[in-house]
């Protein structure tokens, strides 16, 4: 019947049977020193100490309910039994778990209550109970409930650790999807519409330019395809094949002007410094660049475009600089935001607005983690 139960509702029944047979060795163990002709168990005793028991097997779905049982059990048992048997040892495990299902409030109340009715036993004279005893009793009940409520809090922050690394990781994805998708899909949108008005202009000499900008069209999707399927790799399940494709980064800063000139921008790049930065810096530098130049194409209304980036012993640095207009990075800014975001996490900073030679500027600074490149 307990291998038909969930793993942790069999785990309760277990511990359940466990302190029934302690609390029943302990009773027998008080018994031996008693005179066999006064027997004070009764079967009401151990039918208490049974309900008691069972009552643990259901202390994780209805924690507070089982307590209050159980304490009335427990009170119910010291005053029919002369026997000082540790069925104490029952109420203890109950109020641990009310603390450690996140029931602080009632596991202190419940504690009180058990506390004021042993004190008010105590002054009756009932049983060997005495006041050092009953303070013994009052710090054994405060950590008992202390470590429960410590279990709750360390699951309740593994939980919120989770939650944000979850979190963390749908943003990171969201801006790998935005910068590699708006990026092919607005390259794509310029050169089918430049293609479109060739033809209406011209339908009979525009084929070739026509030609060329489909030509740019199956390019840029061609490119978007790989790195989708780049990036969906690294999410798929373990145990399947994932591509082994290496991240872009510095070394296809290129392929990024190469595809802005083609869209009609005249693109100038310099990258200054000697050596290779850490992986991720050099795909945020790439990504920056990538949505730079896709915004100047959707938005800026620039023809020129000038890219610096600098190589530093501890920092990658990025400029984007165009002689357009400026304006939004799609709704809301959120290509901005996710560059800027994309910066953040790696330690950096990157402002964009408009450039006081006139345009707009993107400038970023991704240090490196360990101080120093490849």
């Amino acid at each position: 019947m307990l291998e038909r139960l969930p793993r942790g509702r069999r785990n309760d029944w277990l511990v359940a049977a466990a302190v029934f047979v302690v609390l029943a060795t302990g009773t027998l163990w008080t018994l031996s020193n008693e005179v066999r002709d006064s027997w004070p168990v009764t079967v009401l005793d151990w039918a208490l100490m049974a309900a008691g028991c069972a009552a643990l097997g259901l202390v994780r779905t209805r924690p507070v309910t089982v307590a209050a049982f159980v304490l009335a059990v427990t009170m119910a048992f010291y005053l029919t039994s002369t026997a000082d048997g540790p069925m104490i040892l029952a109420l203890a495990v109950a109020l641990f778990w009310v603390a450690a299902e996140g029931h602080l409030d009632w596991a202190v109340s419940l504690t009180c209550v058990t506390l004021l009715l042993t004190a008010a036993g105590t002054h009756q004279g009932s049983g060997d109970f005495n006041n050092v005893a009953l303070f013994m009793m009052a710090g054994w009940f405060i950590a008992v409930v202390a470590i429960g409520w410590l279990r709750h809090s360390r699951h309740a922050y593994g939980l919120e650790r989770e939650r944000l690394a979850a979190t963390e990781e749908r943003l990171r994805i969201a801006r790998e999807l935005h910068d590699v998708v708006g990026h092919h899909l607005s390259l794509i949108n310029v050169q089918s519409t430049a293609a479109l008005r060739r033809l209406a202009r011209h339908p009979d000499g525009g084929t070739a330019q026509a030609e060329e900008a489909l030509g740019a069209v199956r390019e840029a999707s061609g490119e978007a395809l790989r790195e989708l399927r780049a990036m969906l790799g690294m999410l798929r399940e373990e145990g399947e094949a994932a591509p082994t494709a290496p991240a872009p980064g510095l070394a296809r800063i290129d392929d990024l002007v190469q595809a802005a000139r083609v869209a009609g921008l005249e693109v100038t790049a310099e990258i200054d410094g000697s050596g290779e930065p850490p992986t991720e810096i050099g795909l945020a530098a790439y990504r920056i660049v990538q949505e730079s130049l896709t915004n100047v194409a959707r938005h800026a209304g620039a023809r020129r475009v000038e890219i610096r980036i600098g190589r530093a012993p501890d920092a990658v640095t990025v400029e984007v600089r165009d002689d357009g207009r400026g304006g939004p990075a799609g709704p809301s800014g959120s290509g901005i935001r996710g560059m800027r975001e994309r910066a953040h996490a790696l330690g950096g900073d990157l402002h964009a607005g408009p450039d006081e030679r006139g345009g707009f500027a993107v400038r970023a600074r991704l240090p490196y983690r360990n101080g120093a490149s490849r």
